[in-house]
């Protein structure tokens, strides 16, 4: 008798020291509350377009019709109508490291390809002032992951915690997580001072009708726990599943002041917080055989929840040598201590860890970015060939402190007439960043992180 409740008592302790991702700390009791917010890439809101990505700082530049995601004040820059279309390629590695647990070391790697940016805009004059409209679409999140793991272990005493003959434990599962968030922006740009002073506003509406803005996380575990002493034999199967339908509205302002001399320039963005609606549908799916002896469980249940989505702000700068050169900076701020999930019954916690907001302990991140361009310019056959490069700092937030990021850009295209093609790569990357992901179990992971996008403008009178 004393040698069976040691080996109830031993399964109970394995089974806590099981290793689940941070969708839900413990598949088997998890419920709707356990899921967070896991973005793929950087979270941080800035802006879109091939060009901008190439430059790195974009604030104090936004001369082309992405300046409605990036700083509406500079849409006034626009002299033509122009049609814009922005395509990204992504990519992402990771590889994780459990001190503690190193037979669950690995490496994991997800891709996606997506349509980033399509506007109209169109320049106008109305008494005496230079004005701009513009529609556009832009994609802002993204949620595409893709993880695998296996832990196994040949079980510990209870009361000495060394291995035990004929104990072993399986853990294995999949983490897959998709969709995204985008907005429809109606923008709009004006001058207040002719050539010096202009203010922007772009309002983004974040709605599933207009555009898919929904993400699902899907979790799938399988464990088996066996002790042959006894001829005893446990399996689990879980499936979890969480879905959530975002909308919203915010706006962005802009504003952007040009020197006489044109050489210098200053602009700032402020991006309004707001409170989304989240329709949040959860669904698990758990299957128990202990010995034979099947047990299923099902739970389903749909919340109106509320997706506090924090504010942000950025300063920017340039200075243009010439026509040829230019060069820019930016500093963003993003406060992601306000990036709460308001629950049904009213608690609030911590989209970034999942804990109640009196728990969570998440800073603001500040980015930094550095950029510059030159321009090749053939006179004789009238084309231009751009070389663009970028610096950053653009830190992820996490518990207790952010998660250094850093990072370059390059860009190029080419320009004649109407037509103008331009095509960037980004390449971001952290090094032994996460440690809040399992903080129980000497967790880091080592990420990289490519993004390529190509873009076409077409202007006309």
């Amino acid at each position: 008798m004393i040698f069976r409740t040691q080996v109830f008592f031993l399964l109970s302790l394995v089974w806590g020291l099981m290793i689940f991702r941070p969708v839900s700390a413990n598949s088997q009791n998890a419920t709707p509350a356990d899921s967070n917010i896991n973005f793929a890439f950087s979270p941080n809101p800035v802006g879109s377009g091939a060009r901008a990505l190439g430059f790195g700082a974009f604030i104090a530049v936004a001369d082309d019709a992405t300046a409605a995601s990036w700083n509406p004040g500079g849409l006034i820059q626009l002299k033509t109508a122009e049609i814009s279309l922005v395509g990204n390629y992504s990519c992402q590695k990771e590889d994780y490291t459990f001190l503690d647990h190193p037979e669950a070391n690995g490496s994991h790697s997800t891709s996606s390809t997506d349509l980033n940016y399509l506007s109209f805009t169109y320049p106008f004059t109305l008494w005496n002032r230079n004005m701009v409209v513009s529609i556009n679409y832009q994609r802002l999140y993204d949620f595409t992951l893709e993880e695998r793991y296996q832990y196994k272990s040949q079980g510990l005493d209870p009361d000495t915690l060394t291995p035990i003959d004929g104990l072993y434990l399986d853990n294995q599962g999949r983490y897959h997580q998709s969709g995204s968030l985008s907005a429809v922006g109606i923008a709009f740009g004006f001058e207040i001072i002719p050539r010096h002073l202009s203010v922007g506003i772009t309002v983004n509406i974040w709605d599933d009708d207009l555009c898919d803005n929904s993400w699902e996380q899907t979790e799938v575990e399988s464990s088996v726990v066996s002790y042959s002493y006894f001829n005893y034999v446990s399996m689990l199967d879980t499936v979890i599943r969480h879905n959530f339908v975002f909308q919203g509205l915010n706006y962005n302002l802009g504003l952007l002041w040009r020197s006489r001399s044109r050489k210098f320039s200053l602009g700032a963005v402020y991006k309004s917080p707001f409170t989304a609606d989240l329709k949040h549908t959860f669904d698990s799916q758990v299957t128990t055989t202990d010995n034979g002896q099947v047990a299923r469980e099902s739970t389903h249940i749909v919340l109106e929840e509320k997706l506090e989505m924090p504010m942000s702000y950025g300063l920017g700068a340039a200075y243009r040598f010439s026509d040829r050169f230019t060069i820019s900076a930016d500093v963003y701020r993003t406060h992601w201590e306000k990036f709460l999930l308001n629950q049904e019954d009213g608690t609030k916690i911590s989209a970034v860890t999942a804990k109640p907001e009196g728990q969570s302990d998440v800073d603001p991140t500040c980015q930094v970015r550095l950029g510059a361009e030159y321009l090749w310019i053939n006179r004789n056959k009238h084309f231009v060939i751009p070389l663009r490069m970028g610096l950053f700092y653009d830190p992820s937030p996490a518990d207790k402190k952010p998660d250094d990021y850093y990072g370059f850009s390059l860009g190029t295209g080419f320009a004649k007439g109407r037509f103008v093609f331009d095509i960037a790569a980004q390449y971001r990357f952290g090094r032994n960043v996460g440690d809040s992901v399992f903080p129980d179990h000497n967790f880091s992971q080592d990420v990289d992180e490519l993004n390529v996008y190509s873009s076409i403008i077409v202007h006309w009178d």
